[in-house]
């Protein structure tokens, strides 16, 4: 039996075995053991007519970052989206909205990383007062809440800051998007917040709601 169908429930998926399923996947990728799963000719047929992915990703856009790659992961399995420094707009809470309602995702994976460029700017921005042009001053400007709290809280190092950073854009999506509050609140969905260590490899949670932790 296939990787996918030992680890496919009856039912609709459980958050909690929908991240456990992306732990094992982690775990294959550190120690460099990949499975490269629903990657073949068979899994790219069979999804012509539709797609049921078990987690929804709201990352970094950073290229050292990628979702089904680090979850050793494959066609089908991962519902995307991306911006730079993850900030939330109202196409990324449509999208991931569009996921956790249409799809049916139980489990919505919010991924920031070691050395985000994103957030390294707003540091620098926030402490000689001065923004950047452009569209980039948009990213900065949303950042700009999560680095005044991590200060407010005497947190100082990077890692420090892109945790909080992470724990603030879960806060953001759990309270501006109703409809994923309620589906929370029931029991249905999970969010989980990671930060991805560029070296190690390693994705680790600094915070969720509604994770029931057994696999």
């Amino acid at each position: 039996m296939s990787e996918a169908g030992r680890d496919r429930p009856a039912g609709p998926w459980p958050p909690g075995q929908a991240w456990a399923k992306l732990a094992r996947g982690n775990d294959r990728f550190v120690a460099g053991q990949h499975r490269h799963p629903n990657q073949d000719a068979a899994r790219r047929n069979s999804l012509t007519e539709g797609q049921a992915p078990f987690a929804v990703f709201f990352g970094c856009a950073d290229s050292r970052v990628a979702a089904e790659i680090i979850f050793d992961r494959g066609l089908g399995d991962l519902f995307v989206v991306r911006t730079a420094g993850h900030v939330i707009d109202p196409g990324v809470l449509g999208s991931i909205e569009f996921g956790v309602a249409i799809l049916d995702i139980p489990l919505v994976v919010i991924l920031g990383h070691d050395s985000c460029g994103a957030v390294s700017a707003t540091v620098e921005a926030v402490r000689n007062g001065v923004l950047p042009g452009g569209y980039i001053r948009d990213i900065v400007e949303r950042v700009t809440p999560s680095v005044l709290a991590a200060r407010q809280a005497g947190m100082s190092t990077a890692d420090e800051i892109e945790a909080e950073h992470v724990r603030h854009t879960l806060r953001l999506l759990t309270e501006r998007s109703r409809l994923i509050g309620d589906r929370v609140a029931s029991g249905q969905l999970a969010v989980v917040g990671a930060v991805y260590n560029l070296r190690d490899g390693r994705a680790r949670i600094v915070d969720s709601v509604g994770l029931d932790p057994t696999p």
